[in-house]
């Protein structure tokens, strides 16, 4: 069964996601485009990653929408997601499909479809598109045609990107403050975008796999601490002052520092939101999904900033982002995205304004986070993944209708069911059991100012459970 899930359709190639499934699901993407469409020209930009078949399926994409008398504009090589929620953008296209998997390990592959806007589409769209797919025979879409080339267009999305990019990081200031940085572009479409954009503004950089893997180097193309080990020893060894790296499209981010330890996430954002509101002096809303740290909700109170909450999913925090409700949106999976950019997750632009940040302040990160903890104080998250089975299913069901009002000692403040299970405790602690949007499993999650406390709130929850 074919199900859009926190970003996109993502499966096991040769399992699900096969040519004739792809097949279905862009043709149902071409019907509800023709349905929803005022009459106009229908246009649509596709690209991809650097998996194994991730162009031939974009190729088949193409194909078949021009089949349908769909203007397709193809990627002339892969491409980070925001290169081409961009190009959405600039020319004002009717909506983008995107080849990719994201972080997901190498026999994985996925479909996301952004909207017009240049967002991820919402549950109301990619509803809307399953139910289509339901009624399309793999007999309807057998292969029985050739492309249009009257409808398919190849396009350069790098260079159009990076121009839009240059005037939203103080190149200048990085490169004033002598900063020297590691790039580690983990075999992914990062390639000649980040490391390019460096270069070409004069900022020294040490680069390591800038080349295309199908295999990602054996490991998920994740910014996690193990594979960002050679990038921590780049670090160390060529003496940077910052580790930059993204996942395989590009949309996620993880950051070094000086010392070449990983700074989780939540602390960049962090950071990141404390530097917008203090140094620049934005003023508006702020927006988090419900497993992101309340750091978050510290700074946003201290300023006397609105604060919103949404399920994980970072469609639903684009979306906040084009409604002009917020200023600044993260989610504890590397994802961030600010005002006047995209509407779209980039970790591209993450790791630049956090050297931006660091040049600016003229502090080392391993300071800024210091500073960062004594004046909002620390927040330590821990994180545990379940199997899914059919009783820990009825069982958070049944929890989400009837939630507790203690945990142990702690007495609930406010409960949020919007994704699963979320329970807030005093002093901005907190536990989450979500179903997971991409896999058969229950991610349980939960912070407080320890990571003792955090691991006893994380094992009473997990008690519910089981």
């Amino acid at each position: 069964m074919i199900r859009f899930g926190t970003s996109g359709w993502r499966a096991v190639m040769g399992e699900e996601f096969t040519f004739s499934n792809v097949r279905r699901v862009v043709q149902a993407i071409a019907n509800y485009l023709k349905a929803t469409s005022s009459g106009g020209s229908i246009s649509v930009v596709i690209g991809y990653d650097t998996r194994f078949l991730s162009e031939r399926f974009a190729e088949e994409a193409a194909a078949l929408l021009s089949k349908n008398k769909i203007q397709v504009f193809l990627a002339d090589r892969d491409c980070p997601s925001q290169a081409l929620a961009y190009e959405i953008i600039r020319n004002k296209h009717s909506g983008g499909i995107n080849f990719t998997a994201s972080f997901n390990p190498p026999k994985f592959n996925g479909l996301k479809f952004n909207v017009s806007s240049g967002a991820p589409a919402l549950p109301e769209v990619t509803d809307k598109i399953e139910k289509e797919v339901e009624n399309i025979s793999p007999e309807e879409v057998r292969p029985y045609y050739y492309p249009d080339q009257n409808f398919i267009h190849k396009v350069d999305l790098q260079q159009n990107y990076l121009s839009y990019l240059q005037g939203k990081i103080d190149f200048t200031r990085i490169k004033k403050a002598g900063l020297k940085i590691a790039v580690d572009l983990l075999f992914g479409t990062s390639r000649e975008y980040l490391d390019e954009i460096l270069e070409e503004n004069g900022i020294p950089i040490e680069v390591i796999h800038g080349y295309v893997d199908p295999y990602f180097g054996g490991y998920s193309p994740s910014c996690t601490e193990r594979n960002l080990a050679e990038l921590k020893r780049l670090v160390r060894e060529k003496k940077c002052n910052l580790g930059l790296a993204t996942d395989a499209d590009g949309d996620r981010f993880g950051i070094l520092d000086e010392k070449g330890r990983l700074v989780i996430p939540n602390y960049i954002l962090s950071l990141l939101l404390d530097y917008l509101v203090e140094v620049k002096g934005w003023r508006g809303g702020v927006a988090r999904s419900v497993t992101t740290t309340h750091l978050i909700d510290r700074i946003a109170r201290d300023h006397d900033l609105p604060l919103y909450r949404t399920p994980v999913g970072f469609k639903y925090l684009g979306d906040l982002i084009i409604k002009g409700h917020i200023i600044f949106a993260g989610e504890e999976s590397a994802c961030l995205a600010v005002k006047d950019h995209l509407p779209e997750k980039d970790g591209i632009f993450a790791g630049l304004l956090v050297a931006e940040m660091v040049a600016t302040l003229g502090e080392d990160l391993s300071v800024l986070l210091k500073k960062l903890f004594k004046k909002y104080g620390k927040m330590v998250g821990v994180q545990e993944n379940l199997p899914l089975t059919p009783e820990l299913e009825s069982r958070l069901l049944e929890l989400i209708k009837n939630p507790p009002r203690s945990l142990g000692r702690r007495k609930v403040l406010r409960v949020e069911a919007m994704d699963g299970l979320k329970l807030d405790f005093s002093e901005d602690r907190w536990l989450i059991l979500r179903f997971s949007g991409t896999e058969p499993l229950i991610r349980c999650y939960s912070e407080a100012e320890t990571e003792k406390e955090a691991r006893a709130l994380l094992k009473d929850g997990i008690r519910l459970l089981c």
